[in-house]
């Protein structure tokens, strides 16, 4: 990616809409919020054809006119290919519903969506000159992080739970970055990150504490309009912790309807666990933010967040596309992941099986129509998690009935 007509206007506060400068660094608003990239969208729309989109590779730094990066030579990339969006066709006809696709972004470098947000994120650092990075996360985000502030040649620190899995914090060891576990959860290890600053001489790269991992994951949204054709589903069942995806994605259909790219939007639905719903409480009690989930606990790791600082976004996502929040619990997402696994041959991640337990659960009560088209989306690879081990054994030295194997 060569430099190109820049489009980016403004950064504004996601509350107040307050004007911020573009090319300085910035954390949150002024008003202590989550800040959000503008573009001259009438700019963009003179700019680009889907013509001219179509001959450009496909990874995400396709869509640069609605991505933030100025020069292409601060661009870190790892080779962020398109994620393919796989049919579930044995579920569709045993449930009776619409089609169902997943969004696979397990196929990602560091194998979860987290690479968008990062990628872009640590290529705006570069451009404005970061040197040293720190972040709280649950596993995926640290990994993503620490493989691409290793590429750009910035120093990383990675804060997170004790009980992160294994893989993940391996991982984000091996490439490069300094992990710490936290006896806590990842609020925890982010009031850690924020209040060391000043001493530790790093930029807090916590989930929207810096305005540019929404646009990475905004990607999601533009890619998968493109690969419908420039339609999109009926409905789109995102895990929701943090929730840049959620956030970024109904960013996305919103400027691709304004430059005339997408006639209809989806309607966006936040899915979180039962031990730890923040999002679902608010949203039932029709409140504007949510409150602390206390005693956070799932299997689904990267959607403990008991506190969102962009709550009020994500809220704001699913009331505007008439969409909802809905909670499932461990046993669900546990068997989601066997039923997609046993039933299509598709590896899901704990998080991903959640949004598959969500749709069997809303389309009982009605909230999905039966002929509605949803997406699904699987946030990392499902081997990055446990898996319970082969039980049944052959002894090769005893005789074998072929015909029961």
């Amino acid at each position: 990616m060569t430099d190109h007509p820049y489009f980016v206007t403004r950064l504004e506060c996601g509350m107040t809409g307050e004007t911020l400068p573009v090319g300085v660094l910035h954390n949150l608003s002024p008003k202590g919020y989550p800040i959000v990239v503008r573009y001259d969208l009438a700019g963009v729309q003179r700019a680009v054809s889907k013509d001219a989109l179509r001959e450009r590779p496909q990874d995400m730094w396709r869509f640069r006119e609605l991505l933030p990066v100025r020069h292409g030579e601060n661009i870190v990339s790892l080779g962020e290919t398109w994620t393919p969006l796989v049919p579930l066709p044995r579920l569709q006809k045993k449930l009776g519903g619409g089609e169902i696709l997943v969004k696979d972004e397990g196929r990602l470098p560091t194998g979860s969506f987290k690479t968008r947000g990062l990628a872009m994120a640590v290529s705006m650092a570069k451009e404005l000159g970061v040197r040293k990075i720190a972040m709280p996360t649950n596993g995926n985000a640290g990994a993503a992080l620490a493989a691409y502030a290793t590429r750009a040649g910035i120093e990383s620190i990675v804060l997170c739970p004790d009980d992160t899995p294994v893989v993940n914090m391996a991982e984000t060891a091996l490439q490069g970055a300094r992990l710490w576990r936290v006896n806590g959860l990842i609020n925890d290890c982010g009031k850690i990150v924020g209040s060391g600053k000043e001493a530790g001489g790093w930029f807090d790269f916590s989930t929207l504490k810096e305005p540019y991992r929404i646009e990475g994951k905004k990607t999601m949204g533009l890619e998968l309009a493109e690969q419908l054709s420039w339609d999109v589903p009926d409905v789109i069942l995102y895990p929701t912790g943090g929730g840049t995806g959620l956030i970024g994605m109904w960013k996305a259909f919103n400027e691709l309807e304004a430059i005339g790219w997408l006639r209809r939007k989806p309607r966006m639905v936040a899915v979180q666990a039962t031990g730890c719903a923040p999002i679902v409480r608010a949203w039932q009690a029709g409140a504007r933010h949510a409150e602390l989930f206390a005693n956070a606990h799932t299997v689904a790791a990267g959607i403990r967040v008991p506190a969102a600082i962009g709550d009020f976004l994500i809220l704001d996502a699913v009331r505007e596309s008439g969409g909802f929040a809905i909670a499932v619990d461990d046993d669900a997402i546990d068997a989601a992941r066997t039923e997609v696994g046993g039933q299509e041959g598709l590896l899901l991640c704990p998080e991903g099986a959640a949004t598959y337990a969500a749709y069997v659960k809303a389309l009982a009560a009605g909230q999905i129509r039966k002929d509605e088209r949803v997406m699904l989306f699987n946030c990392a690879t499902g081997l990055k998690y446990p898996m319970p081990e082969p039980t049944a054994k052959l002894n090769k030295d005893a005789p074998i009935d072929h015909a029961r194997l």
